[in-house]
């Protein structure tokens, strides 16, 4: 990121050590970015907690970048490095402490994540004041444009100033007038929650605000209060939650089609008890379909990781190897595999412009480069395009509606800007 970046750097603080699960060539700890042709990188993704069912797919994705980028030659000549850490959830930040603190002493060049919001918050200045990239598939705070990371912090995932605003549109459109948002009280939900609301409340909806804590599992006296309320449509803005708060609706007597859910939620439900009552909800994901082909990628990248182990949500994969390949494709331009490297090339590359070759590959990325031209990579989540603070400028929303079997279908995709 230029100069220009409003950021400034804030110093880390100190952790405690975490072991680690390495794929790719083993490196010894050194000082961050100090191995500057070998570009190693450092996934702190919720192995475990609320957020683990978005693991798998942000695994495949971020591992099947690394396989496409080592086949292609890897960064600078050599094969990129990628160490597996848990970033837990909000409700246990000990677990993302101990994994940024082993990171850092790594001597990484960059980390992939962390998933939640509220976890990058508790690693970022640690991470950025070591002058190493941070990369999120997946972050969606608002507060994180505006942080104070010396430009070091990026994110593929658009901030939910669009997609509050996309979600509630839906619901508007859907002709709900009188609204429950049921969210969590944590950095993502109450982000997430302030910009439905004043989208909603800004074409004249009335909305009602009931909060959780993080980790709730007793719903059942707000179902009975959004029930007797006679909202005509519930917004459930959480992670794995909704799957306490939706039983709860149920047994209230809520109508299912009349559920709204977002990023953190819109998951398969055909395994749960109530799958059926799910018929005709709809949620939110940000990022594009992705291809038959990617997914048949990503399907056989999970299967060979985890012994035929089946991947069945792509939530968030696309966004993960977008963020891998961007991060291998700036090393490459600056020609050090290090944070500073990888920070003054990773907006250049993201950007169109006039005499830019557009690639969607690193191989094609690559050939591009060292021929001397400079390039803009579009990837499977969208365009991404960094603006000064590390967001993408836009981005697309996906809307899925449930069947009666409890599993989400793309009915259309929205494009829009932050």
């Amino acid at each position: 990121m230029s100069n220009a970046s409003i950021r400034k750097v804030v110093a880390g603080v100190a952790f405690v050590a975490a072991a680690s699960l390495a794929i790719g060539v083993s490196m010894p700890a050194n000082a961050a970015g100090a191995a500057d042709k070998t570009l190693k990188i450092t996934s702190i993704l919720p192995l475990t907690g609320s957020l683990a069912f978005l693991y798998p797919p942000m695994e495949a994705g971020a591992a099947l970048a690394v396989d496409d980028i080592n086949a292609a030659g890897g960064v600078l000549g050599n094969k990129v490095v990628i160490d597996w850490k848990d970033s837990g959830d909000g409700t246990n930040l000990a677990v993302s402490t101990q994994s940024a603190t082993a990171a850092i002493a790594s001597g990484t060049d960059a980390v992939l994540g962390a998933a939640a919001s509220g976890v990058t918050k508790n690693i970022i200045n640690a991470i950025t004041g070591a002058k190493i990239v941070e990369i999120s598939p997946s972050n969606t705070s608002p507060s994180l444009t505006t942080w104070a990371d010396g430009g070091y912090y990026f994110r593929t995932a658009p901030s939910d100033n669009l997609q509050g605003r996309i979600a509630a549109s839906q619901i508007l459109q859907d002709g709900a007038q009188n609204v429950a948002i049921l969210y969590a009280n944590n950095s993502y939900g109450t982000g997430l929650e302030a910009v439905a609301k004043s989208t909603l409340t800004k074409a004249g909806a009335m909305v009602k605000e009931f909060s959780f804590t993080e980790g709730e599992t007793n719903f059942g006296s707000t179902a009975s209060d959004i029930v007797a309320g006679n909202y005509d449509a519930v917004l459930i803005i959480s992670y794995d939650e909704t799957k306490k708060a939706l039983p709860a609706l149920k047994a209230a007597g809520f109508p299912g089609g009349n559920v709204y859910l977002v990023d953190g939620n819109t998951i398969d439900y055909s395994k749960e008890s109530f799958a059926s009552y799910l018929a005709g909800a709809q949620g939110t994901i940000p990022g594009a379909d992705a291809p038959a082909a990617f997914k048949a990628r990503l399907k056989a990248k999970y299967a060979k990781l985890h012994n035929g182990a089946v991947l069945k949500d792509f939530t968030y994969a696309a966004e993960s190897y977008d963020a891998v390949n961007l991060l291998a494709l700036a090393a490459q331009a600056s020609g050090k595999a290090t944070g500073a490297g990888i920070k003054s090339q990773i907006t250049n590359i993201s950007l169109a412009g006039a005499g830019k070759v557009n690639v969607t590959s690193f191989a094609a990325g690559l050939k591009a480069l060292q021929a001397g031209k400079k390039i803009n990579y579009d990837g499977f989540s969208g365009p991404v395009e960094f603006d000064a603070n590390g967001d993408p400028t836009g981005a697309f929303i996906g809307i899925y509606r449930y069947t009666t079997k409890g599993v989400n279908v793309l009915t259309k995709t929205v494009a829009g800007n932050k």
